[in-house]
């Protein structure tokens, strides 16, 4: 550990809207877990698409939750996966060395070296013969997609549904967990990433830099735009009658477009799922941690950064072509 968090913890601080570069590592206090707390030392945290909006303040409709002229929270980040350091009065469920997987959902910072959270929240343990790192990416994007497949989509076995940006950390998720519920499922990606997601169990893959899906023949029960790169009324002619279009980024348009599908017979809806209570959060961790002990669920890392080399992790996820999750690594696995 460096002499610096031996009473302090390093963190990853944002104290302004702008470029990666606006990333810096500080020195703050190291947390104390409370009562129904635990103090988890941090192994590996994802840098994802929602911290580079809340770093960037884009679009500006994202600066209404992040804050309007800086980040209202300066240490961003959101799913973490650790060891538990020390636990507070009355926590019983979980203890001093657990290996757990965490979300803080829309509170961020978990970019730091040490994060509490409730012992009741959203948190779990994760099982033994799965590493932290491979628990992290698998519910990173897991707790996107599972929500949105599971109770937007209410996708069933035999439907047919097609991901777009079925290669990024969602999309990659929503391949495997479709698969798992039985679906019929088409990917959308660029060709370099094709035998990726049909190892992941998509039946058929279009390169969208060749084929423009929404122009396709076939039909669909359910269109989940993981990256919301597409909307609804260019996807309402490939969706079958009471088909879904589901979109995890927000915008004006998606609200207005949940109206025209109703009038329509269809579903366009937008969740958001971070917002969701740490209960629910905390069952679909388990279930996305069980998936990942039977190897029903895989994890896909794109690349892997130290906490000083969080910089380039950001200007990998604002590429927009990264493969799954980018994982900053504050311990050894």
């Amino acid at each position: 550990m460096s002499p610096l968090t031996t009473t302090g913890m390093r963190v990853l601080s944002v104290d302004r809207y702008g470029p990666p570069e606006v990333v810096a590592v500080a020195v703050r206090p190291r947390p104390v877990a409370g009562v129904g707390e635990v103090l988890v030392r941090v192994h590996a945290v994802c840098v994802t698409s929602a911290d580079s909006a809340a770093r960037s303040g884009r679009p500006q409709l994202a600066r209404l939750a992040f804050g309007l002229v800086r980040p209202r929270q300066p240490v961003l980040g959101t799913e973490f996966a650790g060891v538990i350091e020390s636990v507070g009065e009355g926590v019983t469920t979980l203890a001093v060395g657990d290996r757990v997987v965490a979300a803080s959902g829309a509170q961020f910072g978990a970019h730091a070296e040490y994060v509490v959270v409730a012992a009741a929240g959203a948190i779990a343990i994760v099982p033994e013969g799965v590493a932290l790192g491979d628990a992290l990416a698998i519910c990173e994007g897991g707790l996107t997609a599972l929500p949105f497949l599971r109770d937007e989509a209410r996708l069933a076995s035999g439907q047919r549904i097609l991901v777009n940006g079925a290669s990024g950390s969602v999309g990659s998720a929503a391949v495997q967990l479709a698969r798992l519920m039985g679906a019929d499922v088409t990917a959308v990606c660029s060709a370099p990433n094709a035998a990726l997601v049909a190892g992941l169990g998509a039946a058929r893959v279009i390169d969208y830099r060749s084929d423009d899906f929404t122009r396709s023949t076939e039909r669909f029960d359910v269109v989940f735009d993981a990256v919301g790169a597409s909307s609804f009324a260019r996807c309402r002619r490939v969706l079958t009658p009471g088909g879904s279009y589901l979109t995890t980024v927000p915008s004006p348009a998606i609200l207005l477009h949940g109206v025209v599908a109703r009038l329509s017979g269809l579903r366009a809806r937008l969740a958001l799922t971070g917002l969701r209570p740490p209960a629910a959060k905390r069952a679909d961790l388990d279930r996305l941690l069980g998936h990942a002990a039977t190897g029903d669920l895989v994890a896909v890392i794109d690349s892997r950064y130290p906490l000083d080399g969080a910089v380039e992790a950001y200007r990998r996820v604002d590429s927009g072509r990264k493969r799954g999750s980018v994982v900053l690594d504050l311990v050894a696995d």
